[in-house]
């Protein structure tokens, strides 16, 4: 509906513009401009930043020259930060108005730079309406060789009832194709680019660039056609003496054909490269001729009723014979009151006399003249209802003619009778009239120099289809009802002394037609070599097809000089053919895949009903764009069901080729609106029930970190990623940012482009996604529960090991990673945590040995059996064997095991070995129980002590040193040497500066503890150190520990928490034994326990697991989700 639109002028309230004006001109201050004011006095102290967060601080965006340029005066203030990207709807409307839409294409010479470098006077080419602009060029290109050289011998070999379906089909065809054209080109702006631009911009660059590369082949061919048919007029009609070539009369025509067609060839395209705009201006010349011939047809029509044109057709018995070689239909005729024999005695006998020995058939049968026109009044229209198909080699014959029939004799080939050239049959007929329908894009081509495109385009294009259909058609009938069937099946006019059927009936004489088809079919040719160059350098300057951008280069004016010399190169294969009726199949299938896909364009937005699709032009419905692309469809099988397998394998082996290496275009296409309606389509239906089994596979959330630079810290955890997925399913590359979104956007895109960066090098198919939050906990804890869409949600996250927890300053990264555990059980995920993956392979590398080996220790689904199945198909770890371990304990069957679990793994179809390893129960060792009393004072420590950061370090680190002492004393268990928490570094610091330590008396040393019960000591003890005094007391301590043995250490491990003593005597006990089967194996794959439910044990929880994995190189973490992901059922 249409919508009105009333502007109202809006004053000040402090007595106007005018007002103001007047009192001197001084215009009111903004209030903009005094906050600037302000702002610049404020930053005048010190250096102004030009950041985006700077800008975001401050009370207006704009500088005062920017808001001056947008805007002046304050009745709009409230909008005036947003100027820079929200213009003035004044502004806007007023470049609209101003918008020039420039031809893709070449300019003209008179616009081209002179060497100079001074612009020359542009030409301003007038603005063309509907009948100049659309219509004329349409009937141009739409009208040409067919009409003058094949209808007329379709309508006698398929009949007026095959030639009407014929030509009612590709009119159908054509018309709803423009009908869908018209739509496309009245939904915006059409810049000149015709079918390629539309279908491109409607069904995305992939479809585009294949169609428009075909539509490329379809005119060049055309080229092909054209030249072709200009050739045969001039040998056939107009010069027959010009022949070459004299061997045989068949084979001499065809080479006659290819060097007349190669000379014309490159003629054409000297005349294109030097002036191109004369053909232009002779265009409406080569229309002219194209309708006199027509107007001389339909006169001659006229003139049959009044007198039928003297042209004869001689017939032997019912054979038609050609008339060229005598002039008398007669076997004997009277000269001077003699009877002498006549040239067909002489052709068809062996001497020129009475008695000699004649040809059986021509004996036996007499010779008969009759019209060839006999005139619309004669009902000859009954006689060519019907077709007269045929193989080659067959006499055309009158059917209705009585003969004697003889067997035929190879010499009947040489007898003047006229042959089928070719075998007839209705498909043939179909792919060789289709070309004539062709060139409805014409008016969309010109689109940038029409008045108003979106009311010319639709107009003028249907309107050229019906006049051209009704000329066809109405040459159909009249054909069928003048003409004699004999002649109409005559292709070259040999009865009619070597005439074009259709030019003895135009009036007022054959040469009309000779004259007029010959120059249509140059300006065809030459209009072909001009716009194709063209459209192949608009396809090569869109930069979809990497090696066709050589050709969107030409001269300093745009001539598309190696884009015609490939076009020229590409005609030549069809003049090589030399045959008119072998190219216009091929040219067929080329325009017919065209225009299907214009249709489907016009159907897919059509259903797509996407907010865009707004065409101008309302006569158009999805069931007559799905109508004409069946119908497109049915032709092209129709016409040659090989040429179109060809033409289909052509296309999509270029939409493969721009999918898999053509630049990526985004030009709001349908295929895209379309896959986001079967997306959005698919992942409800993958919520309408649960997955099954047999369909699990891991969807992976990849928990990235980014450096200070905001690259990939690992980038083998996309690496092991690729392996692990080998592009199939959901793989979500994701990663947080600290801060708040207003100011970390910019970082936000920047993370995004080097994760798909990252992911692109890995060539890793997948999502990335960057989120900011106020701290890590909170971002991870987001993306597992939001990841994802509908039914395409990951359900396994794989993460890097911590590896600098211990060095931390602060428990941050403890505790995100043993939250992220947490999390990740609640929401029934599986959870993969990898230690050194930077020392994982890359995609490069090939394992030539080794084996995959998974500690199979409890079961939550048997993900560890599936992850070493899906990394062995990958190449990186295709050559490695995969084991799997087992644990028996003491009241286990480990022999009935080891068998149960090769039937297990056989049902799962799973070549692994299997080992089943006993471990019995001992007691804990006192390397354990030094482990556990260490782990708890460090705990104790950082839960307790008030450090600052740095001292907290330094903290952590003595009791890091003093774990590793405690390890070396498991070689000698007898005899334990403990050492006071003293770190080396406050050693080094103390011979610098005094240094202040607070210790907290709980948390002291063995050494504290016993000069704790001699005597009472303060809650806190501040002690200074100086060098001299800090290696006194470290000498003192030392003496008064002595040397303890194992029993007199039994009390203190008594206290120790029992649940973690039994703990860290598992993980000693799995880590022993792992690291003596496996130490060696190229990836290890265990069981990855949980965090304690009780949170006060999670300081100890990390400790445990660097324990289990503790001397190994390549581990894997495995955490099942909690249901099964592997099944023995087909």
């Amino acid at each position: 509906m249409p919508t009105n639109f009333t502007v109202v002028p809006v004053e000040d309230v402090e007595g106007g513009s005018n007002s103001a004006a007047a009192a001197g001109g001084s215009k009111p201050a903004r209030v903009g401009k005094r906050f600037d004011d302000e702002e610049n006095d404020d930053n005048s102290q010190g250096p102004h930043s030009g950041d985006d967060s700077q800008r975001e601080s401050s009370p207006f965006i704009n500088s005062d020259d920017d808001g001056e340029h947008y805007y002046e005066g304050k009745n709009m203030a409230l909008f005036e930060e947003e100027m820079d990207s929200h213009p003035m709807v004044s502004s806007l409307l007023n470049k609209l108005a101003n918008y020039t839409n420039l031809t893709q294409g070449v300019r003209e010479h008179e616009e081209a730079e002179n060497e100079d470098g001074v612009r020359r006077v542009t030409v301003v080419v007038p603005q063309m309406g509907t009948f100049i602009g659309v219509y004329l060029p349409c009937m141009q290109n739409i009208l040409g060789v067919i009409l003058f050289l094949r209808l007329t011998w379709i309508v006698g070999t398929a009949g007026i009832l095959g030639s009407f379906a014929i030509v009612s089909m590709c009119c159908i065809c054509t018309l709803l194709t423009a009908i869908s054209m018209s739509a496309i080109a009245t939904n915006g702006v059409v810049p000149a680019g015709g079918s390629y631009y539309m279908i491109s911009r409607s069904l995305g660059p992939e479809f585009g660039g294949a169609v428009g590369l075909c539509f490329y082949l379809g005119t060049t061919f055309a080229g092909s056609l054209y030249i072709l048919g200009t050739i045969e007029i001039l040998l056939t009609y107009i010069v027959p003496t010009a022949t070459l070539f004299k061997e045989g009369e068949g084979a001499a025509m065809l080479n006659d054909m290819r060097v007349y067609g190669t000379c014309c060839l490159l003629l054409m395209a000297l005349v294109v490269f030097v002036g191109v705009k004369y053909v232009n201006k002779l265009a409406l010349v080569f229309l002219a001729c194209v309708v006199l011939s027509i107007m001389a047809t339909y006169a001659g029509v006229i003139k049959t009723l009044i007198e039928p044109p003297e042209f004869s057709v001689c017939l032997l018995g019912n054979r038609s014979l050609m008339n060229k070689q005598f002039e008398t239909c007669a076997k004997m005729q009277v000269v001077k009151n003699n009877t002498v024999t006549t040239e067909l005695w002489s052709i068809f006998c062996s001497s020129e006399y009475p008695n000699a020995t004649c040809d059986e058939y021509f004996t036996l049968n007499n010779l008969t003249e009759t019209q060839a026109i006999p005139g619309l009044l004669s009902g000859v229209i009954k006689d060519n209802l019907w077709g007269n198909y045929g193989p080659a080699g067959t006499f055309i014959e009158k059917k209705s003619q009585n003969s004697v029939q003889v067997q035929d004799t190879p010499t009947d080939k040489l007898r003047p009778y006229v042959i089928n050239d070719l075998t007839t049959y209705f498909t043939l007929l179909v792919g060789i009239y289709f070309p004539s329908v062709t060139g409805i894009m014409a008016g969309s081509n010109r689109s940038g120099d029409l008045r108003d495109a979106q009311r010319s385009i639709p107009i003028g294009t249907i309107m050229a289809i019906l006049t051209t259909s009704f000329i066809y058609i109405s040459c159909v009938v009249l054909f069928g009802a003048c003409i004699e069937g004999v002649v109409l099946r005559d292709k070259f006019g040999y009865s009619v002394k070597k005439n074009p059927v259709i030019g003895i009936l135009a009036w007022p004489s054959p040469w009309v037609i000779v004259i007029g088809s010959f120059f249509s079919c140059c300006g065809a040719g030459l209009q072909s070599l001009t716009g194709a160059p063209r459209l192949l350098q608009a396809i090569a300057r869109d930069g979809i097809i990497p090696f066709l951008q050589v050709f969107g280069h030409g001269k300093a004016n745009g001539e598309p000089t190696w884009a015609l010399l490939l076009t020229v190169g590409i005609c030549e294969i069809g003049i090589l053919i030399a045959s008119l009726d072998a190219v216009a199949p091929i040219l067929s299938m080329f325009f017919l895949m065209c225009y299907l896909f214009v249709n489907l364009a016009c159907a897919v937005q059509t259903l797509l009903r996407t907010p865009n699709w707004r065409p101008r032009f309302k006569f158009y419905h999805w069931t007559l764009s799905f109508l004409g692309m069946s119908l497109c469809l049915s032709l092209m099988f129709i016409s040659s069901w090989y040429y179109a397998l060809v033409a289909m394998v052509i296309a999509g082996c270029i939409y493969k080729y721009i999918e898999y290496r053509g630049a990526v275009k985004e030009w709001g296409d349908g295929i895209r609106g379309l896959s986001l309606n079967a997306a959005r389509y698919a992942l409800i239906r993958l919520e309408e029930a649960p997955l099954h089994t047999k369909n699990w596979r891991p969807q992976l959330l990849v928990l990235c970190k980014l450096d200070s630079d905001l690259a990939v810290k690992h980038p083998r955890l996309l690496s092991f990623t690729t392996q692990l997925k080998a592009g199939k399913g959901l793989t979500i590359i994701s990663s947080v940012l600290e801060g708040t979104y207003m100011t970390r956007g910019s970082d936000v895109k920047t993370g995004e482009q080097n994760l798909k960066a990252a992911m692109a090098a890995e060539r890793m198919k997948g999502f990335s996604h960057v989120v900011v939050s106020s701290n890590l906990r909170d971002g991870f804890s987001l993306l597992i529960q939001s990841a994802g869409l509908g039914g395409m949600k990951h359900n396994a996250v794989l993460m890097a090991w911590p590896a600098g927890w211990k060095q931390a300053r602060d428990l941050t990264a403890r505790r995100n990673f043993i939250e992220t555990v947490r999390e990740t059980t609640a929401a029934h995920q599986a959870l993969l945590v990898a230690k050194n993956i930077d020392h994982f392979p890359s995609n490069q590398e090939r394992l030539k040995e080794g084996t995959i080996d998974v500690w199979w220790i409890v079961h939550d689904g048997g993900l560890l059996m599936l992850l070493p199945f899906l990394l062995s198909q990958h190449k990186v770890w295709r050559k490695c064997k995969m084991r799997i371990f087992t644990v028996a304990q003491m009241d286990d069957n480990s022999i009935q095991m080891k068998k149960d679990l090769q039937v297990f793994l056989y049902h799962l179809r799973l070549d692994a070995e299997v080992e089943v390893v006993e471990m019995h129960d001992s007691d804990i060792s006192a390397f354990t129980y030094e482990k556990t009393l260490v782990m708890e004072q460090r705990s104790q420590m950082l839960k307790q002590m008030q450090l600052s950061r740095t001292e907290r370090e330094r903290e952590i680190q003595s009791i890091t040193d003093v774990s590793r002492s405690s390890i070396k004393r498991k070689k000698s268990p007898v005899v334990f040497f403990n050492t006071p928490c003293i770190p080396e570094d406050e050693v080094a610091a103390a011979t610098k500066q005094p240094a202040q330590l607070i210790h907290d008396r709980n948390t002291a040393s063995h050494s504290t503890t016993n000069d704790k019960a001699a005597g009472a000591a303060p809650d806190r003890v501040h002690m200074t150190w100086t060098k001299d005094k800090l290696i006194h007391e470290r000498n003192r301590h030392r003496e008064s520990m002595g040397v303890k043995d194992m029993f007199s250490m039994k009390p203190e491990w008594e206290n120790l928490n029992q649940s973690n003593v039994r703990r860290m005597h598992t993980a000693v006990k799995l880590n022993d034994v792992v690291v003596k089967k496996s130490q060696s194996s190229q990836l290890v794959l265990l069981n990855m326990p949980g965090p304690p439910k009780n949170k006060k044990g999670d300081e100890n929880y990390m400790e445990f697991l660097e324990v289990l994995m503790d001397g190994l190189d390549r581990v894997l973490l495995v955490r099942g989700g909690g249901r099964e992901v592997i099944t023995i059922y087909s």
